[in-house]
């Protein structure tokens, strides 16, 4: 039984390992890829706490060497999604009950264990599953899947302790309780945190939940599960499935309990969910909670009196780190005529510089991208590019699938401004660049707020503090998560929370009060201590 009023440990963000040549962190995650690369693993589904093989074995591959087999997963359909539910609605009566300190407890213990044991497991799974390189490996699924769990209690704290006044005789107070229901988390390919981050985040709050991971993270989310469950999460809280996602959604959809979907992903595949709620919405016991966090068409904006190498550096590292496969990638950006020879002279030089091919050599910057779909997206767009006759390929271009997906960092020059790659979403390592006359700084800022559908991240480079005073201005809705001299990736929990509007989600912002906000359903208690015993007012005397 809770007998105080409890201070969770004050979060700060997990230290991010250097890995640099001749520390002991790079040796123990060289030997940790090594220790992986030698062995295959199968990956089960865990529904109510046990194990559950589907029917279809599917292989899991490297990225960037995808004969490479790193184990199995065993996928499962309806029967499966639908056991899964059953046991999110079994646990959710005595999980809902739990104190919030012990919920508490258990996502601290795995953010601990993740820190330190699984440390490595964590970030050379990544590595492999994912082709991450050891730096991005290390800010996602070790240091930011930390600071999720760690900063998600801080903040359930402050919302329980969110109460409202009383008047004299009376004691008001607001409950959070869980939803009614069961929650879907649907998460992507591309970050182990977000992946685990999307199911815990509710679980922390109370609810259980149903969990399908990308096809493609399986490797990594495997060990999430496993390092939840070693916390001490109680079977059924968090139930992991393997399933088709329009099969899944299926179920999922038109069960009466659904009560919330937690979504990374796709616009197009979010706005098939909000219909498929719509369509079935006077089915539900409640009005489901839907959070989704989509795609972006992130731009860098400079002012003429930006720094050139400054700028150059903010597009390398926002546009092509994890091959552009960040929904807050850099994929545009407008630099003015007088910048432009400078800036095109430093992203030669540093591309030229760069190295791709597999994660396991420390020494490449850029890997493969995730599969063959995504390879035959980004090099169709970088093949139309090419044949169109606005637009020039400054650095780049080439791609190669025979041994892993790689595409190289392209760079693109186009005469249009909306021209197909300004516009639409590439997710890949692929940047179009808008050279506008100086005079048109105005009229550039309205072209960037108006060319896109997106609204998730930006950047805006000037020297002149009234020239960023204007853009911020001028792209109040263009951005949910802004940079000034600096590039557009990289929010850190805690301190950037992270999110979009527009067609880039619902903005509930991961990693923030805000998005525990929407896992919750409160309830007001008023008590009176003297209750009236006559129906009878003053004014009527």
């Amino acid at each position: 039984m809770s007998t105080g009023f409890f201070q969770v440990p004050t979060p700060i963000n997990e230290p991010i390992l250097a890995y640099a040549s001749g520390s002991k962190e790079r040796e123990q995650l060289q030997n940790k890829l090594a220790e992986l690369r030698a062995k295959q693993i199968d990956i089960p589904m865990y529904i109510g706490g046990k194990s559950v093989q589907g029917a279809q074995k599917v292989a899991m591959t490297c990225p960037h060497d995808h004969q490479h087999v790193l184990g199995h997963y065993y996928e499962g359909g309806k029967k499966e999604v639908g056991q899964a539910i059953d046991a999110a609605l079994a646990a959710h009566a005595a999980w809902s009950a739990t104190p919030w300190e012990r919920r508490a407890a258990i996502f601290l213990k795995a953010a601990e264990l993740s820190a330190t044991k699984y440390r490595m497991d964590l970030n050379a799974r990544t590595m492999l599953g994912q082709s991450k390189n050891a730096f991005q490996a290390e800010i996602d699924a070790a240091c930011e899947w930390v600071d999720f769990l760690r900063f998600n209690v801080h903040y359930a704290s402050q919302i329980y302790a969110d109460q409202p006044i009383s008047s004299p005789g009376v004691w008001n107070r607001v409950e959070y309780r869980a939803l009614e229901g069961f929650v879907y988390a649907l998460t992507p390919f591309n970050f182990t945190a977000i992946a685990g981050n999307l199911p815990a985040a509710p679980a922390l709050m109370g609810n259980t939940v149903v969990w399908k991971p990308s096809p493609s993270q399986v490797y990594s989310a495997g060990l999430l599960m496993d390092i939840l469950t070693e916390a001490g999460l109680p079977a059924g809280v968090i139930n992991l499935v393997f399933a088709d996602g329009p099969e899944a959604g299926d179920v999922v959809f038109n069960h009466r309990d659904f009560a919330g979907v937690h979504f990374t992903g796709s616009t197009a595949v979010f706005q098939t969910i909000w219909k498929n709620i719509g369509n079935n919405i006077s089915n539900y016991k409640s009005y489901p909670r839907i959070v989704g966090e989509t795609g972006g068409k992130d731009f860098v904006v400079a002012h003429p009196s930006a720094e050139p190498k400054a700028l150059a550096v903010a597009i390398i590292r926002g546009a092509f780190e994890y091959q552009g496969q960040k929904c807050s990638a850099a994929s545009r950006a407008y630099v003015p005529a007088s910048l432009w020879s400078q800036v095109e002279a430093y992203l030669k030089e540093d591309l030229a510089a760069i190295r791709m091919g597999g994660t396991e050599d420390f020494g490449n910057f850029v890997n493969a991208v995730i599969d063959a779909k995504a390879f035959a997206k980004i090099s169709g767009f970088i093949a139309d590019a090419k044949q169109d006759a606005d637009v020039s390929v400054v650095a780049g271009g080439h791609c190669d699938d025979s041994k892993g997906y790689f595409v190289e960092p392209t760079v693109l020059l186009t005469n249009n401004p909306k021209s197909r790659t300004m516009v639409e979403e590439i997710f890949g390592p692929v940047l179009t660049v808008y050279v506008y006359p100086d005079a048109e700084w105005n009229q550039t800022l309205k072209l960037v707020d108006e060319t896109s559908a997106y609204a998730l991240t930006g950047a805006i480079f000037a020297q002149d503090s009234y020239a960023l005073e204007e853009a911020k201005a001028a792209l109040v809705n263009a951005a949910g998560n802004l940079y000034l001299n600096d590039k557009c990736t990289g929010a850190v929990v805690g301190q950037q929370p992270f999110g979009g509007a527009r067609a880039s989600g619902t903005n509930d912002k991961a990693g923030s009060y805000l998005n525990l906000l929407r896992w919750v359903s409160p309830r007001t208690v008023k008590e009176v201590f003297v209750s009236p015993t006559d129906f009878r007012y003053p004014f009527l005397g």
